[in-house]
């Protein structure tokens, strides 16, 4: 039997970091995004899953910088106001860990990322919904997908670097209710 989890965007969050003038690490996140993982048999390795997020909802503290993000130098946010990522194969690793390889689409543009998942324990909260947490880490190089604006400074250091590491803490729940009903 096929279990659909969403998303619960207020106890979730969906960030990254890169390196500054390869110095210091700068974090960032996404404010506005949607998605949901299916599970047959409420076996973690059958999800199957896909998020959207809105490329102008990034927030990384400094309002100058998100502007810049949001520009063509990187995400373009007018022409391609979504990024989306879909799974596509699902690995258990040994307990509550596993990977899970995908696409992720940037810029309209598909390439694979995989992503180191942990998954927890799956409960019932005090209004009736089951509730499950997942932690995902993964990386990829931002010029695969065509956000290759840099400067190159003082002795050949640049100001952005071209890896990013992706973050994901989110929280998913399933309406018991909704399913009773139905």
């Amino acid at each position: 039997m096929s279990q659909t989890f969403s998303i619960d965007p207020a106890h979730s969050t969906i960030g990254f970091t890169a390196r500054h003038m390869m110095v210091t690490t700068v974090r960032g996140k996404f404010g506005e995004f949607s998605g949901q993982v299916e599970i047959t048999d409420g076996k973690p390795e059958t999800a199957q899953a896909e998020f959207t997020i809105q490329a102008a909802s990034i927030d990384t503290g400094v309002g100058q910088r998100d502007d810049h993000l949001r520009s063509p130098d990187f995400f373009d946010a007018t022409s391609f106001p979504e990024l989306s990522y879909r799974s596509t194969k699902v690995t258990p690793q040994g307990g509550d860990r596993y990977l899970a390889e995908g696409e992720l689409t940037i810029r309209g543009t598909a390439r694979p990322v995989t992503l180191e998942v942990e998954v927890g324990e799956r409960f019932q909260d005090p209004w009736g919904n089951e509730r499950v947490g997942l932690s995902a880490r993964g990386k990829l190089n931002r010029k695969d997908w065509g956000l290759s604006w840099n400067q190159v400074l003082e002795a050949g250091r640049l100001m952005v670097s071209e890896e990013v590491k992706l973050e994901i803490d989110a929280a998913l729940v399933r309406s018991l209710a909704a399913e009773v009903a139905a």
